[in-house]
């Protein structure tokens, strides 16, 4: 697995937050729907409520 670099933007409470994060994955691909599994189990957000803009592999 390769550690992929995910930047994008959330729905908050006070409007659009931004975001960075480091997730392992397989391919870039995972590593998206791994983005929005953590935001949905830990912030109980909807994928239309987050936005990826770029997934970028170290």
């Amino acid at each position: 697995m390769s550690e992929f670099t995910v930047r994008g933007k959330f729905q908050a409470r006070d409007g659009w937050q931004e975001f960075e994060t480091s997730v392992n994955a397989e391919n870039e691909n995972v590593a998206e729907e791994r983005t929005y599994t953590n935001f949905g189990g830990r912030h109980g957000l909807k994928r239309t409520q987050v936005e990826i803009e770029e997934v970028e592999g170290q």
